[in-house]
């Protein structure tokens, strides 16, 4: 029975998804994301050209890839047409579901309202909108993208959404288009993407049937997942393996390997807890050696050492059957490098992940570090602590490495 394979982001998101996404789709007939909106953001670097994807699967600089967007993704119309017009020759390789929920102007206007409000104790979000169009799909007041197939009746839809909500949108100071505006703006879209949008799901079944090889690829990470994450420091949709199934209408059974992407050394974007942050000399030597500034909003990223525990929980979590292990390269010169391997907290000793991470502390095991591992493409090259450094990983982590990156570019990597 042909089988998906599915890569997912075992951290906080940033992993690198996008890279290792445009070196396995080299192989793969089709690409799909499951989750997520435009506050996804992958780096591609090919040939010495840096590509930032926000909607689009990575699989789009694979010529001959088809590329599909699911029913769980929240699509910012006009962000996905501006991204096309990146790439030359994408008809008949991109496909968006009809059932994919939009994310319009008063969803980001609302995000950002309520972001404010918060003051202090603001999420962190990206202000996109994802947060607000989500819960509009939950409230069962989405606006799927299918629609846009009959402009008169979705506009009919919204000009009572807003009237229903007018106090509201008045509280927040959220200013709601005129008729005569959605209808422009959703001609515009409609021009644009209709030739795209279909039944993704009955699509997926087809390839699926006719054998050809599908590659599943997560947004965000495992830790920002709104179920199992750090909670309500958290991404808006399911971000682990599993929901892949829903956000393409796949079942459990047509899931392949499951590989889980982390950085050598953890980051995070926003606001929420993160229990091995470095706030020294190390953290800021790993941000600018990783040029660790979000692809979406330019966010300098918070940067610490691995933590396995986190990994464990992740891998058990997706159901991991190997790790790809990123930006070791980033880790080259330090003297000592370091592992979280368990965690405290007013004297109790954590050997897993606990749901409240308040007042958390790491506890370490130090390393010998290694002077480089730029550009290495061979297992047997990289050097004796680095790969000391990989085997204890897999120790803790109960989770073979089977792909290590040791630079930006596609071929600067290994895989074992």
């Amino acid at each position: 029975m042909n089988k998906a394979d599915l890569i997912v982001g075992a951290q906080w998101g940033d992993e690198g998804k996008g890279k290792i996404v445009d070196m396995m789709a080299q192989n793969y007939d089709v690409v799909c994301r499951y989750q997520g909106g435009h506050n996804a953001g992958h780096t591609i670097v090919v040939d010495g050209v840096r590509y930032a994807l926000h909607l689009i699967p990575s699989g789009v600089l694979n010529p001959k890839a088809i590329n599909i967007i699911g029913n769980g993704v929240v699509v910012s119309p006009q962000s996905l047409i501006n991204e096309m017009k990146q790439f030359k020759n994408i008809n008949k390789r991109l496909f968006v579901s009809d059932k994919a929920h939009m994310i319009l102007d008063f969803h980001s206007q609302i995000d950002l309202a309520r972001e404010k409000l918060r003051g202090k104790n603001a999420i962190g979000t990206t202000g996109k909108g994802i947060g607000p169009a989500y819960a509009g799909k939950i409230e069962r007041v989405g606006y799927q993208l299918g629609k846009l197939r009959n402009i008169p009746r979705l506009v009919d839809s919204l000009m009572e959404y807003f009237r229903v909500n007018a106090i509201i949108f008045d509280a927040l100071g959220v200013k709601p288009a005129s008729r005569e505006e959605l209808t422009a703006e959703f001609e515009g879209y409609a021009k644009e993407l209709l030739p795209y949008i279909t039944s993704t799901t009955e699509l997926v079944w087809k390839y699926l049937d006719e054998g050809k090889k599908i590659l599943l690829e997560g947004a965000q990470g495992t830790l920002l997942d709104i179920d199992h994450g750090t909670y309500p420091f958290v991404t808006s949709s399911n971000t682990v393996s599993a929901s892949a199934c829903t956000g393409l209408g796949l079942n459990p059974k047509d899931i392949g390997k499951v590989t889980g992407i982390v950085k050598a050394y953890c980051t995070r974007v926003g606001n929420g807890p993160f229990p091995t942050e470095d706030f020294g000399e190390a953290g800021n030597i790993l941000r600018e050696r990783g040029h660790e500034f979000g692809t979406t909003t330019g966010r300098a990223r918070r940067c610490g050492w691995f933590d396995a525990v986190a990994c464990r929980f992740a891998s058990r979590l997706n159901g991991l059957d190997q790790i790809a292990l990123m930006k070791l390269d980033v880790l080259d010169g330090f003297k000592k490098v370091k592992i979280c391997t368990s965690y405290e907290r007013d004297g109790k000793h954590y050997a897993e992940f606990p749901e409240n991470l308040d007042d958390i502390k790491p506890i370490y095991e130090e390393m010998d570090g290694w002077e480089s591992v730029q550009g290495v493409r061979s297992y047997d090259k990289l050097p004796d602590n680095a790969k000391k450094y990989i085997k204890r990983i897999e120790e803790i982590t109960k989770t073979k490495v089977g792909i290590i990156s040791t630079g930006a570019e596609r071929l600067d990597t290994i895989v074992l």
